[in-house]
């Protein structure tokens, strides 16, 4: 059913338009003017015998392994079909698919552009050869717009239509360059020869046929909306909205549409039982999955955002073997069975080792295209960088590789840069069991920190024992209220109230200083003087890190959890009006108190500490192993000589 103020793009006038959007597809000649070719290799042919449209192949027995493509020659049904042997993939189908239907899409929408502009009366008169002197700007400027108008759409409904397909598989493009705006087969020409282009370079195989696919409507749609800014006679257009309802797809001028992306997630997910010990970053984590489905994707703004309580970066960090991936798994899980019981799109996506590439300059596009899909405002994102320690080199390490660099400057700028806009729809963990070799600016943009120590206590060993061991065995479990020790509250109680007290050696002699001098630190003032003294212990302990710590204060005041029955049943919270969930959410916030400030100053100090005095003890080691083959090859090189 179409909205009042929403006309319907009729299915008719789209399929009216599958003949020439089929004839784009399968075969054109264009000559580029603005973008360079990307390859000069020929289409790539079937097997012998496997068919094709005859147009395409040679018709002389015997020499259909020897065709090539004419110079400028676009015929994307060959270039995808030439990425299996023999049988069109599910994958290429789907996307053959995809680009007829947008193409067909775009093509309705700009006759609709140009009944409305009053366009069409012009073409017929064009044709006539009467239009009057006085109308022949008028036709220029209105060419452009329908022209601009067919391209977005295109691009629109190719990113809306394959976002179901695609998986966790990302690549990189820049930016759009044969824009062509003299009118709209022209420009529908350029773009389909520039993403045959981008196909046939970057498409190996199905998942990245898929994901080029989706990176070329994306940076084409950035292209086309910018180019449109200023431009006279588009307000046809941008004050009207279309539904195609066969496809749920809305038109809305040059504002993507959105709302099918996110993709099947392969992930053994975890549940909260399931994680035993790590209490703090096990309750954060839980209270985090639930803030994100807060979020409003009319106003585009989550309302713990506004509030200040939101993480948008945490570290976690810990041993080997404390559970960092089984953390990972749990709120993974949590948001990908939030998000369907809601209807919402959710990506999950991993930055690890192997997108490091030894290409210049292509780590930091690999980063920047994991940033950019999490951050993507119609979606639920959470994004993941394991043993970020291996995957940002330290700035001035001579171990670091140029990758690795363009890396950190990627996440540094994403995290906390000039130009960071943190919505609350996203969040990005950090995760490494050697965060002192993370570098220093990198790791104190991570907002909140999570502790993954793994079991500690007798209880929590007992419990991982029976959770792993499953139950095919008869063990009497003996005397032991299972599972009790991992009651969350309780045990976020008292972990918190843990921290009343700093637990490095290093922070305990500021913190004994600083008591002995002004007493119990129960006044802003003495929290301060506090702070200051932390800062003459560890130069690094700055502004930010204050900001980090007020954060994280923030994040307690809002102390509660979002009741299991509002994800549940989302007309209960999440389908309600931003300022009504923005007033709910006020309605549960708790006070911040001296024991939360205090409690927060030494968590954070604590893990900073603790960072600093294993880099530094990382670095002696490395000296003193310097300085003993110094010593053996000064002994070597004088017994030679001897």
């Amino acid at each position: 059913m179409v909205a009042r103020d929403t006309m319907e793009l009729k299915e008719e006038a789209i399929r009216a338009q599958y003949e020439a959007a089929l004839g784009l597809i399968s075969g054109f000649d264009h000559a580029p003017r603005l973008a360079k070719p990307l390859e000069a290799a020929p289409v790539a042919e079937r097997s012998p015998g496997v068919g094709a449209r005859p147009r395409f192949r040679s018709t002389v027995p015997g020499m259909a392994a020897h065709v090539t493509a004419r110079p400028g020659s676009v015929r994307l049904v060959e270039r995808i079909g030439g990425l299996s042997d023999g049988l069109v993939s599910p994958e290429q189908a789907a996307a053959l698919n995809v680009l007829r239907r947008a193409v067909a899409v775009a093509l309705a929408m700009g006759e609709t552009f140009a009944a409305q502009s009053g366009l069409a009366e012009l073409k017929r008169a064009n044709l006539e050869g009467r239009i009057p002197e006085g109308k022949r700007a008028e036709f220029g400027e209105l060419l452009q717009a329908e022209a601009l108008v067919v391209l977005f759409t295109f691009a629109n409904a190719s990113a809306f239509l394959i976002a179901p397909h695609l998986g966790s598989q990302s690549v990189a493009i820049g930016e759009v360059g044969e824009v062509l705006t003299d009118n709209a087969p022209l420009a529908l020409q350029g773009a389909l020869w520039e993403l045959d282009q981008d196909i046939a370079v970057l498409a190996s195989d199905d998942a990245r046929l898929v994901a080029t696919i989706s990176a070329f409507a994306e940076a084409l749609m950035a292209k086309v909306a910018l180019r449109a800014e200023g431009v006279a006679r588009v307000s046809a257009f941008t004050q009207g909205s279309w539904k195609v309802e066969a496809d749920q797809l809305t038109i809305a001028g040059f504002r993507p549409a959105r709302a099918a992306k996110g993709g099947q997630i392969a992930m053994a997910f975890k549940k909260p039982h399931e994680v035993v010990g790590n209490h703090i970053a096990k309750y954060q984590s839980l209270r985090l999955a639930k803030m994100l489905m807060a979020y409003d994707f009319e106003r585009r703004l989550n309302p713990f955002a506004e509030l200040g309580g939101f993480i948008f970066t945490f570290m976690g960090d810990g041993k080997p073997g404390t559970g960092k991936t089984t953390l990972i798994q749990m709120m993974a899980g949590l948001l990908n069975d939030y998000c369907q019981a809601a209807g919402y799109p959710f990506r999950y996506q991993n930055f690890s080792i192997d997108q490091i590439d030894s290409y210049q300059g292509k780590s930091g596009q690999n980063a920047k295209a994991f940033i950019d899909a999490v951050l993507d405002p119609g979606v639920i994102g959470f994004g993941t960088i394991d043993d970020i320690d291996q995957v940002a080199g330290k700035r001035g390490d001579r171990q670091s590789s140029a990758g690795q660099q363009e890396v950190t400057a990627v996440f540094m700028q994403a995290f906390a840069g000039a130009g960071t806009v943190v919505r609350g729809n996203c969040t990005f963990g950090m995760f490494s069991n050697y965060p002192e070799n993370v570098d220093d600016a990198l790791r104190q943009r991570a907002g909140a920190r999570f502790l993954v120590d793994g079991p500690q206590t007798r209880e929590d060993y007992i419990d991982i024992l029976s959770l792993l061991l499953g139950r095919n065995h008869s063990i009497p479990l003996g005397d032991h209220d299972l599972f009790a020790a991992q009651e969350i509250r309780k045990a976020v109680a008292a972990s918190y109230e843990g921290h009343s007290r700093p637990h490095e050696s290093g922070l305990i002699k500021v913190w004994q200083e600083v008591e002995g001098l002004l007493g119990p630190l129960n006044t802003l003032a003495k929290i301060g003087a506090y702070l200051k003294a932390i800062q003459e212990a560890d130069e690094r302990f700055t502004g930010r890190a204050i900001r980090n710590i007020t954060d994280a204060v923030k994040v307690r005041a809002m102390d509660f959890e979002l009741p299991d029955e509002w994800m549940e049943d989302p007309d209960l919270f999440l389908f309600k009006p931003y300022d009504t969930k923005l007033a709910m959410i006020r309605d549960l916030m708790t006070p911040v108190t001296v024991e939360m400030v205090i409690q927060e100053v030494n968590r954070y100090a604590d893990s900073e500490f603790r960072y600093a005095d294993n880099s530094d003890e990382v670095a002696i080691q490395g000296m003193v192993r310097d300085f003993g083959r110094q010593e053996e090859a000064k002994r070597r090189y004088l017994e030679g000589k001897g």
